[in-house]
């Protein structure tokens, strides 16, 4: 994974020198990454802090509310059952057992009480024996006999006795509460009431905020004391694995069959019953997780905010600076054609100047010869001067040509400013012919030319229009290279009053999309070793200067057709 990472950094960071797409879509990857790093790395570094500050936040906020529920529903139960316990044990210690041990005395005492205190279902009284000899309440159990039992044994330990939830004798959840007592004359009985737990689920039961938490008491065994909304009803085993309980409530987080709960527990004393509230993690995070949610929603469109502007952002600069870049390798062509030019002009010029005075010589001695020979007595020697006149005659045609191909070299090597002229199109095409017509005729390809002979002249440069159809011809050549049967085609119309449009067509190897799409780009070439990617720039940039347009249309194994317009008045438009 980490090399992958690793691989994937080092192809952002490869940026490939010069002026081709690749380099500048590198350098705008760079960029853009680069920008998003610094603005958004700030940005994660201080979403997580702050998700970390939030969370501890919301632990606490969440622990809270139910550590003080368990807290207020266990001094609730403890008030509920100390008040019971408390009236019972002053009924016990307020009447002695002569005094209870008649039934409608019993039985006035059990409605007092009931009358005060809800919850009670029964009463009654046990002598020494564990005989039940008096009871109130809704079931016959008089005369029941308690001897040997725990509950009794403990009461008559201890003095007091407050049970489990248990089924009993009455066949329903109950919890039962004894106070025992020895009189001065040492009579031994027992005061035993019966609590109805619905009292306690009352006395449970939360209320406003806190209405959807289960509230429930078990056992040191994990046997329900009272239904639960969700484990049961009472005397049933509770399906969680409960902490450890102290003294002081506390709030833990438990997983319950992948479920996600928090469970408050609190001990209530004097003795081993347990409260629990158990609330659902997803629904006690509900209101928290909602503003985390539009939290990281917000942070979410903040990043792919500063991502889209990073990217239109250094799109936009990488343009302006592939703009900037390429205008600037123009300038240095533009610059290094003319320096090129300049010495090949200083070159011809001295070239021709060495060339034009011996071929001047040859075509003043020839002249003379031709006009000795013509001039002199006729005699003898007629036959050798009939012979000589054509000889001499073919020495000054040739003269003349090699003047002309001197005089046409220093025209093509003169790069001037532009100086617009009536010029006749007919003729431009025709020198550059001239210039490319021997390497034509050597590789087989025919080249025509048709110019209707109603095509106005052109107000344009004449050095920068040849060399223009020079690009274009040798780049046509070109494209015919080691093609049989090869064609160029020289059109030309009046496309409106003002624009003459030349069309230069080939049969060759064609272009394809890819290649067409970057024809006009500076050091973009299809001949690979060959050429120097400057032709169509600078034939571009001449017609643009012009006043004029180019457009190229090529299919791959199709050729390649070039539409050159230009503008019958001068319109030359500056190069700053």
């Amino acid at each position: 994974m980490f090399c992958k990472i690793r691989q994937q950094l080092a192809r952002l960071l490869d940026i490939s020198e010069g002026l081709s797409p690749a380099h500048y879509r590198a350098l705008r990857r760079l960029m853009t990454f680069l920008m998003v790093s610094v603005s958004v790395t700030p940005l994660l570094v201080l979403s997580a802090f702050s998700h970390i500050q939030y969370s501890r936040m919301v632990e606490q906020e969440l622990e809270a509310p139910l550590d003080t529920l368990a807290r207020k529903s266990r001094a609730s139960l403890e008030l509920f059952l100390g008040e019971r316990f408390s009236t019972v044990s002053f009924i016990a210690h307020a009447h002695s057992f002569a005094s209870l041990n008649h039934p409608d005395a019993f039985r006035r005492v059990f409605l007092a009480l009931t009358s005060e205190f809800h919850g009670f279902v029964d009463m009654g009284l046990v002598n020494a024996e564990g005989h039940q000899v008096d009871y109130v309440g809704p079931y016959q159990l008089k005369g029941a006999d308690y001897a040997g039992q725990p509950w009794l044994r403990e009461a008559e330990i201890k003095g007091r006795y407050i049970s489990n939830v248990f089924l009993g004798l009455r066949d329903f959840p109950h919890m039962v509460m004894a106070v025992h007592r020895l009189e001065a004359d040492g009579t031994r009985w027992t005061l035993r009431v019966t609590i109805d737990i619905s009292q306690l689920e009352k006395a449970l039961m939360p209320t406003g905020p806190d209405r959807e938490t289960d509230v429930f008491l078990c056992d040191g065994n994990n046997i329900l004391q009272t239904n639960s909304r969700l484990y049961g009803k009472a005397l049933e085993k509770l399906p969680l694995s409960l902490p450890p309980v102290g003294l002081e409530p506390a709030v833990h987080h438990l997983n319950a069959d992948g479920q996600q709960l928090l469970v408050g527990t609190a001990l209530l004393s004097g003795t081993d019953l347990r409260l629990v509230a158990v609330k659902s993690g997803p629904e006690a995070l509900r209101p928290w997780t909602s503003l985390q949610s539009e939290l990281i929603l917000v942070l979410c469109g903040g990043i792919v905010i500063i991502v889209l502007v990073s990217h239109f952002l250094m799109k936009a600069l990488v343009a302006r600076l592939q703009a900037a870049d390429e205008h600037r390798a123009a300038i240095t062509a533009q610059m290094e054609h003319q320096h090129k030019l300049s010495s090949i002009g200083r070159l011809a010029a001295g070239v021709a100047h060495e060339i034009n005075n011996p071929l001047a010589v040859i075509l003043e001695k020839a002249g003379l010869a031709q006009d000795i020979l013509r001039l002199s007595p006729s005699n003898g020697n007629q036959p050798q001067a009939d012979s000589l006149l054509p000889l001499l005659d073919g020495i000054e045609r040739t003269v003349l040509r090699a003047r002309n191909i001197t005089r046409r070299l220093l025209g093509f090597s003169r790069r001037m400013e532009a100086s617009c002229q009536p010029l006749r199109l007919e003729q431009i095409i025709a020198e550059s012919l001239d210039f490319l017509g021997n390497e034509a005729a050597h590789r087989g390809v025919e080249i025509t030319v048709r110019l209707p002979e109603n095509l106005p002249d052109v107000v344009s440069d004449q050095s920068q229009l040849q060399q223009v159809f020079l690009n274009l011809l040798g780049n046509a050549l070109d494209a015919l290279e080691g093609q049989q049967a090869g064609r160029i085609e020289i059109d030309g119309k009046l496309s409106d009053t003002e624009t003459v449009l030349i069309t230069v067509r080939d049969n060759g190897k064609g272009m394809s999309p890819e290649m067409l799409r970057h024809i006009f780009e500076p050091f973009y070439s299809s001949k690979r070793e060959k050429g120097t990617g400057l032709g169509m720039f600078i034939t571009y940039a001449i017609i643009r200067r012009l006043g004029g347009d180019i457009v190229v249309h090529s299919q791959q194994d199709a050729g390649t057709t070039v539409h050159v317009s230009l503008p019958v008045h001068a319109q030359v438009i500056s190069e700053a």
